[in-house]
């Protein structure tokens, strides 16, 4: 299990990385690992892996080692990585650090709310198909726009919005990543390496909870979530 922890969270400013910002007194963080430990299942032998900022060690992960060992819990392994200038970069170091694995499960520390069915769901279908990603049908009318004015309304039939955690056999993963370092490929996410590859990826549906924090704005919604503990 990756945790990508490393990024500034430009967009959501303020005094502190995105990763650590507080959600009732807890960092996002740590909600995160909370969850994904809630997502193996027994027998399953789990590493969790986080890339954080090298800057960030000492001022805003030290604080929160003990609640992420504590979650992670004394049967599985916990290693942090220096993440790298894009989230690419991040993942490949992650999975250096996992070593012999059989599926690598790469989560965006922006989502504290993955979902823990369905989750295990995109674990079982990536173990049968090479790789799977979670994603809700697009809910609203789609505009494509240039300079302010609506240049297409884009028919929603077959769009789906992609959320993490991705899954992706850890043998499939790493034909990707050599494919896309020799034809110079950049990833928006996971499993858009696997599909420049040409292997197939399959959708499992998330859940609209499964919130990913990029603004302040977002953060009263995910109180909300919180309060109303949706899975």
């Amino acid at each position: 299990m990756l945790l990508l922890a490393a990024g500034r969270g430009s967009r959501f400013g303020g005094p502190l990385p995105k990763a650590y910002v507080p959600l009732r007194g807890k960092p996002l963080l740590v909600h995160c690992v909370e969850r994904l430990a809630r997502v193996a299942i027994p027998g399953m032998s789990v590493q969790v892996i986080v890339a954080v900022h090298p800057g960030d060690r000492q001022t805003h992960l030290a604080p929160c080692l003990p609640a992420l060992r504590a979650a992670v819990g004394e049967q599985r392994s916990l290693q942090v990585v220096d993440g790298g200038e894009t989230r690419q970069e991040s993942m490949q170091r992650c999975l250096l650090a996992a070593g012999p694995v059989d599926l690598v499960l790469v989560h965006d520390a922006a989502r504290p709310f993955l979902p823990i069915t369905a989750t295990r769901k995109c674990i079982e279908t990536a173990a049968a198909t090479g790789a799977a990603l979670l994603a809700i049908p697009a809910p609203d009318t789609l505009k494509r726009v240039a300079d302010g004015v609506v240049a297409a309304t884009i028919d929603r039939g077959g769009i789906w919005l992609a959320q993490t955690p991705q899954v992706i056999r850890r043998t499939v993963l790493l034909q990707a990543l050599e494919h896309a370092l020799t034809t110079g490929f950049a990833g928006t996410d996971d499993v858009s390496l696997v599909e420049h590859l040409g292997a197939p990826v399959t959708v499992v549906q998330g859940s609209p909870a499964n919130l990913k924090i990029t603004r302040p704005e977002d953060l009263p919604l995910a109180e909300a979530i919180l309060a109303a503990r949706l899975e």
